[in-house]
């Protein structure tokens, strides 16, 4: 058995137990400090690191007698961040070991706070943490680091599901999640997943085996010129007609993409805008929020109208190349994009409701814009 010493997020004990795998054994934890470390936000991501400071000394918790198994956990969580076991004498004058970075692998970034960090991405963490430990013995460290972005991407989403606005009229009966199984994770994720539920006259269902497609929650948004009567819209080549053995791989949508864990989707939308088109939105108006297939999909949708200038210099090859886009800008009409609508050329059903949405609010936009109203 071992005694840790932890300075950071692990000394918030929810994570902590995830980490450990909620043995239901009683920890034993002890407040205690190790003088000649200092603890350092991370640049790099919302967690610290900690590095040798004669002039500094670093709080943390010591946790006495913990099993292999246990040990073996926490190599696997704390090894994705490429930390790795140091021994070290703490001020109680107990020997223990410590979880150290590989040196010059993260940049220090001033003073961490385990408080503020409870009270910003900690949620997020927690939940990750669940995805993380749900790969032990199955995939390496170095796999699980690689994935981490998205693993972090998808528990904003579970966070971010609870305060959806939707539901207030809907049935909440009982469900059985008899088991849940990962059986693809990568950029996206997939889980078959067992389970029973109520049905509408109180019995419980048969079980029932069925699959969900696990992404992560994306903004949307068509940007619209209400003075010149026009929107913008971006084409790309898409994986969903390629599956579906579609000929047209080229789609025309709105500016679409994820939203980052620690932005909201206001922001989301934004930023997207000026990465894929070079546009700064004046205003969001929101269109809806919700699943364009909660059938088979976790993934949810925050569609947003932005209101903006839409000069005919916008058009043209845009996109980041560190994500491998190649985005082509159009200008179109208002009623060349509802024509289009009519004619079923639209094969984006986001595009088709901001589409729809526009039609029912173009006059009051458009007067709104004539009138001098400001956009911001």
């Amino acid at each position: 058995m071992k005694n840790l010493f932890f300075y950071g997020t692990l000394r918030h004990l929810p994570l902590l137990e995830i980490v450990m795998g909620n043995s239901g054994t009683a920890l034993d934890v002890t407040a205690d400090q190790l003088t000649g470390y200092r603890v350092s936000a991370v640049a790099e991501g919302p967690f610290p690191m900690i590095a040798p400071d004669p002039g500094a000394s670093a709080q943390g918790i010591l946790v006495r007698g913990l099993t292999d198994q246990e040990i073996a956990r926490l190599d696997f969580y704390e090894g994705s961040f490429a930390y790795d076991l140091r021994k070290v004498t703490l001020d109680s004058g107990t020997q223990a070991e410590v979880y150290v970075p590989q040196p010059d692998l993260w940049t220090p970034d001033g003073p961490w706070s385990l408080h503020e960090w409870e009270q910003g991405p900690g949620a997020i963490s927690v939940i990750a943490a669940r995805e993380v430990m749900g790969y032990f013995g199955s995939r390496s460290r170095k796999e699980v680091a690689g994935m981490f972005d998205m693993i972090r991407t998808r528990a904003a989403s579970e966070l971010r599901a609870g305060a959806s606005l939707h539901g207030k009229d809907s049935f909440h009966g009982a469900i059985e999640v008899q088991s849940r199984k990962r059986v693809y994770a990568n950029f996206f994720a997939l889980d078959e997943i067992e389970l029973r539920h109520e049905r509408y006259d109180g019995t419980l269902s048969a079980p029932l085996e069925r699959a969900v497609f696990i992404p992560a929650d994306a903004a949307l948004v068509l940007p619209y010129d209400p003075q010149r009567d026009l929107v913008l819209l971006v084409e790309q080549i898409r994986l969903g007609p390629i599956g579906r053995g579609d000929p047209t791989c080229w789609q025309s949508e709105p500016i679409a993409g994820r939203v980052d864990p620690g932005e909201t989707p206001q922001q989301a939308a934004h930023r997207e805008a000026k990465e894929e088109a070079g546009l700064t939105l004046e205003r969001l108006e929101t269109i809806v929020e919700g699943y364009p297939s909660p059938g088979t999909s976790s993934e949810f949708f925050y569609i947003y109208l932005g209101i903006t200038d839409l000069p005919d210099s916008i058009t043209g090859i845009g996109g980041l190349d560190t994500e491998d886009e190649n985005i082509r800008a159009h200008l179109v009409s208002f009623d060349d994009l509802m024509a289009r609508v009519a004619r079923q050329d639209v094969a984006n059903v986001p595009l088709a409701l901001c589409a729809y949405y526009l039609a029912r609010h173009r006059e009051r936009l458009r007067s709104d814009s004539t009138k001098g109203t400001p956009r911001g």
